[in-house]
């Protein structure tokens, strides 16, 4: 399995190709540009299977509509968010001069943690709220990556003063949840460059005594 960033949409949020030796992929968070990553997967001849969010702001969820009508693939979030997609005052845009986004309601939801299967992809999901009440990680342990959304960044950990944050629940769901996965692992953030779990724990302010 190997994995490909592409920042896109206004905020330039990091969507993430994960993909196998057939050419099948997941795509985590496609933010914006729809026609932009939809070149890129039919020049390079990539089939998507599905499309996973690892939350419901308006700068993960621009583009899909545009990717889901094109392969008719089912959209993942988590329950907690299953309203967000639609709904542009819970999903942020309002708020924002980029405009209201609104896509169509989700096709399946994420209801706890465990394993998801989609075709030969195989993932753990975690539930890690606090920058959202609806917040996953997607950790792939054969590749070696977990996919922490807006979680936990290179050197932070995301905002909490939107609708829905708690700083409190960010922190315990970063310690308990992300900080235990092996040491070696790759953190593919929503935003900004890929770090590693040992990274921040030794570096990251925000998780000082961690």
């Amino acid at each position: 399995m190997k994995w490909r960033q592409l920042p896109l949409g206004p905020l330039q949020t990091n969507c993430y190709l994960f993909f196998n030796e057939k050419k099948e992929c997941l795509i985590i968070d496609p933010g914006g540009d729809g026609k932009k990553l939809i070149s890129l997967l039919e020049q390079q001849h990539i089939k998507p299977l599905a499309i996973l969010l690892t939350h419901a702001h308006f700068d993960h969820i621009g583009a899909v509509d545009d990717v889901r009508k094109k392969w008719n693939i089912p959209v993942y979030v988590h329950k907690n968010e299953k309203d967000w997609l639609a709904d542009s005052s819970l999903n942020g845009s309002q708020f924002f001069m980029a405009g209201a986004v609104s896509v169509a309601e989700p096709d399946k939801l994420i209801k706890g943690e465990g394993k998801l299967e989609i075709g030969e992809f195989s993932l753990q999901v975690y539930e890690t709220p606090g920058h959202s009440p609806g917040s996953v990680s997607f950790y792939a342990k054969e590749a070696g990556v977990v996919f922490s959304g807006d979680a936990l960044f290179a050197g932070s950990i995301g905002r909490t003063d939107l609708p829905g944050g708690n700083h409190e629940q960010l922190i315990k769901s970063i310690h308990n949840k992300l900080l235990n996965l092996p040491e070696e692992t790759i953190v593919l953030s929503g935003h900004g460059p890929e770090t590693s779990i040992e990274q921040e724990m030794e570096s990251n302010p925000f998780l000082n005594g961690f």
